[in-house]
């Protein structure tokens, strides 16, 4: 009797080992769904291996209580991608694996769309080969269903209809019997007939010669780095050299780093191919929308699938070409569960599969660009904008230390948004920190508002007369006094985009003015009937978070004014400047992007820091090769590579206990280094203690090899009311 070998989403490193219900099941099967029981209840996994033989006794092996062939099994390419994401991260491959597949897809129920009668019926190999003696009789419909399909070979649901009413019911009994398989037709979303392609602009020199470049190398694999300044139209090059991929009948996968990305790339790549099959795949969709999308993807119908991080296990049978764009976006790196890079499994999927990979930015990551610099990646450069006459933003750093400000606003930014007001232009005010405060206190005993979950400070939402912790969700009512000494003389300190937002109304009160954070975006189809507005000068200020930062094109705004920057700049986090540099070069591509010019003032009493400096000329190579210089001689990536053990604990002793032992087991070779335990820079969060150990090696095979020993060991120590993980490649201290 076969044994099927299957992955369960559970924290357990292995495959469990299944009889299968009947002889007939092959290798064929393996890449499907499948139902077993699992302790007192059942699961859903997916078949990795089919086997005949078992470790364990024969006798203790149970029998799958269901084999799921409602879709086509998942094809080795893409099973091996899980393999690698298992390998690599060091992850349960259950839980990779089941990670990948859309919800819909986990449960134990069959996957069935809301239309029963889209299907195609197909006649497989058994059923040609059936003897028809063996259905009944009376069975008129089945024998009729079967003697057509045997003729024709395949028919759709409303064909078998026109049959009998009772044809459903007979296909699903043949389908049962494996004589016949359902396949689902999903409807696309097309355009209305008539609608003409958007016009295609004249390429600049440099974009021409990143097409040029690429071209002949479409069918090989190569990591290209596209290293364009804002509004450099390296949209215009993903679109031509999908058109290339489109001529010869193959997909391309585009990733973006945030869902509030997809509805205006989504329309610019619809107006351009208004014909072809188009799919986005993100986390506001509904589980039924993501996984006809994911379906389509997978039986080759759709041509572009766009979507963000976990689009990137999409099942892709025609994969031609991957595009990450804003590559250097710490979005990309999943932060809970499985902790992997999509742009690194994008470069991996683009190796395995022989097709080129195009990592976009106007800021790369310094990782990036050292493999660009070094040779690894073959680097392309967009020095200038592409719309006419459309220049980089002048840049300006407003001296708060001799300028006074009022509500956050300098009286240069003042005047600069009242001639922005007059001329009719809009304007975008930049401040990353939603709500309306970030600190309550007390001005009597410098009391402060805490999150009793975390380790960090409440923040103030004063329309809604709230205190909430941005990090874990909790929220309380606005205190009526001081919770240590009992005065009333409690106050909002700091600015955040509400109070911003009340500062402005208040100093421009003809204005109109709109507010973009995560709060105000929260409902469905918010943020699209926002950009809307916004591309319809319905708006003349926006006050804004990093979600306004990257990839959005407002011709008519002419000014970006950056607020509480200066943060960042002395940060114990080393990719700090990285970062800021990269927002703040993001944020002032917003401005002038058309035929008005652009102007970028930076509120700051930092006005001569080098970060500053390379911003003002626009110069990221500049800054790049300063940071590069500074990890060098520190001993950072992209000169080393390192592994977080992260631990988390209801008390800080036994975080720190766990992680003292794992170092005490870890027996690493010289090449690698163990630091000491730390407590995490927020020590407490959800409730939790938590604490971190840092292991750093120059050579990645080496640390790799470590790690899979070590890994082994740390599955076996004792781990009392302690949940522990290990982040490979930290992007987040």
């Amino acid at each position: 009797m076969p044994i099927v070998r299957v992955a369960l989403d559970v924290p357990l490193n292995i495959l469990f080992d299944y009889l299968a219900p009947d002889t007939e099941i092959t290798a064929q099967d393996i890449g499907r769904r499948v139902r077993v029981p699992f302790g007192r209840n059942t699961k859903t996994g997916l078949i990795m291996e089919v086997t005949t033989h078992s470790s364990v006794d024969p006798l203790k092996l149970k029998h799958i209580t269901h084999i799921f062939r409602d879709i086509p099994s998942l094809s080795p390419a893409l099973l091996d991608l899980f393999h690698f994401c298992s390998e690599y991260y060091h992850h349960p491959l259950g839980e990779v694996v089941m990670n990948g597949l859309p919800t819909r897809l986990r449960s134990n129920k069959p996957f069935t769309q809301n239309f029963p009668s889209a299907f195609h019926y197909c006649l497989t190999a058994a059923g040609r080969a059936a003897d028809t003696s063996a259905i009944p009789a009376r069975s008129i419909v089945k024998r009729r269903l079967l003697a057509k399909l045997r003729e024709s070979g395949a028919m759709t649901g409303s064909e078998a209809k026109q049959f009998s009413q009772r044809a459903p019911k007979a296909l699903k009994e043949l389908v049962a019997l494996r004589w016949v398989e359902e396949i689902p037709i999903i409807p696309f979303e097309t355009s209305a007939s008539g609608v003409k392609t958007a016009p295609v602009p004249i390429l600049t020199p440099a974009q021409q010669n990143a097409i040029d470049v690429i071209t002949p190398e479409i069918n090989a694999f190569n990591t290209w780095l596209l290293h364009g300044v804002t509004g450099s139209g390296k949209t215009e090059v993903y679109l031509r050299l999908i058109s290339l991929l489109l001529r010869q009948a193959r997909q391309t996968l585009v990733l973006v780093p945030e869902i509030n990305l997809t509805p205006q790339l989504e329309a610019v790549f619809r107006a351009r191919f208004p014909a072809v099959k188009l799919v986005s795949l993100h986390s506001g969709l509904s589980p039924s929308e993501r996984a006809a999308g994911w379906l389509q993807a997978q039986q080759g119908d759709a041509e572009i699938i766009l979507g963000t991080r976990l689009a990137v296990f999409t099942p892709l049978p025609k994969l031609g070409l991957l595009i990450v764009d804003e590559e250097q976006d710490a979005s990309f790196k999943q932060q809970d569960g499985l902790r992997y890079s999509a742009r690194d499994i994008a470069i991996f999927r683009a190796k395995y599969a022989g097709v080129p990979v195009i990592l976009g930015s106007a800021t790369p990551s310094l990782e990036s660009y050292y493999n660009a610099m070094s040779g690894r990646y073959l680097r392309l450069g967009l020095p200038s904008r592409a719309v006419k006459n459309a220049v980089l933003p002048m840049v300006r750093c407003i001296d708060t230390r001799a300028v006074k400000t009022k509500e956050s606003f300098s009286e240069p930014v003042i005047a600069a948004l009242e001639k922005c007001l007059s001329l009719n232009q809009q304007s975008l005010v930049f401040i990353n920190r939603r709500g309306y405060a970030p600190v309550l206190l007390c001005k009597s005993c410098g009391w402060t508002a805490v999150c009793h979950r975390c380790a960090s400070r409440l923040v103030v939402h004063l329309r809604e007369k709230k205190l909430r912790c941005h990090h874990c969700g909790h929220q309380e009512r606005f205190p009526g006094f001081c919770q240590e000494c009992g005065d009333q003389d409690i106050a909002p300190f700091g600015h955040g985009t509400q109070r911003v937002e009340a500062a402005l109304i208040q100093r421009f009160p003809d204005a109109r003015i709109m507010r973009i954070d995560r709060d105000s975006t929260s409902r469905k189809d918010a943020w699209g009937r926002m950009l809307k507005d916004i591309q319809e000068h319905r708006v003349d200020i926006l006050v804004g978070t990093q979600i306004l930062a990257k990839g959005h094109d407002f011709p008519n705004l002419s000014l970006v004014v950056t607020l509480n920057s200066d943060a960042s700049l002395f940060s114990t986090d080393f990719r700090a400047s990285e970062r800021l540099f990269a927002q703040l070069m993001q944020v002032a591509g917003r401005a002038g992007r058309a035929d008005i010019p652009g102007e970028v003032l930076i509120q700051t009493e930092f006005p001569d820091h080098p970060l500053y400096h390379a911003l003002r000329q626009h110069n990221y190579d500049l800054l790049a090769q300063t940071l590069l210089e500074e990890r060098k001689t520190a001993g950072f990536p992209p000169f080393v590579y390192q592994v977080l053990l992260r631990a988390e604990a209801p008390r800080i002793d036994a975080a720190l206990d766990f992680l003292a032992s794992a170092a005490s087991i870890a027996k690493a070779p010289k090449q690698v280094e163990v630091f000491d335990p730390v407590p995490a820079q927020m020590s407490r969060l959800k409730g939790m203690e938590r604490g971190y150990l840092l292991v750093q090696c120059r050579s990645r095979k080496k640390l790799q090899e470590f790690l899979a020993g070590w890994r082994i060991k740390l599955d076996a120590l004792p781990s009392y009311k302690v949940r522990w993980t290990l982040d490979i490649d930290p992007l987040e201290f």
